[in-house]
């Protein structure tokens, strides 16, 4: 089953083996629940921590922040130079820091 998207908690297993395998993984913000940008429900925690825990990378395109309100944007502020997690207003610029990681491998 191909990896599509977080839509709850028990998606967060196929997106952290799609990182593995594919050395990082690039989500968009319309493959994220809605429930990821409400921090309050904590779906946003899990995954950055199962992610930090597993020392695989995710890069989140989020166009506008200011959407999600401005708790998100401090979150997405505090990850601006995180070695696992990073968000990003464009896929290619996500694709680009990626590349650069030493695992070498590169998501597609």
């Amino acid at each position: 089953m191909a990896f599509t998207g977080i839509q709850s908690a028990g998606d967060i297993s196929a997106a952290l083996s799609a990182s593995v395998e594919g050395g990082g993984l690039v989500i968009d913000e319309k493959n994220l629940a809605p429930e990821f940008f409400d921090l309050k429900s904590g779906l946003a925690g899990q995954v950055l921590q199962k992610f930090v825990n597993y020392r695989t990378k995710l890069a989140v395109i989020v166009r506008d922040a200011s959407v999600y309100g401005g708790r998100f944007g401090e979150l997405m502020h505090e990850h601006r130079i995180h070695p696992t997690i990073r968000f990003f207003t464009a896929e290619q610029s996500a694709r680009t820091w990626l590349s650069q990681m030493p695992s070498g491998k590169r998501s597609s």
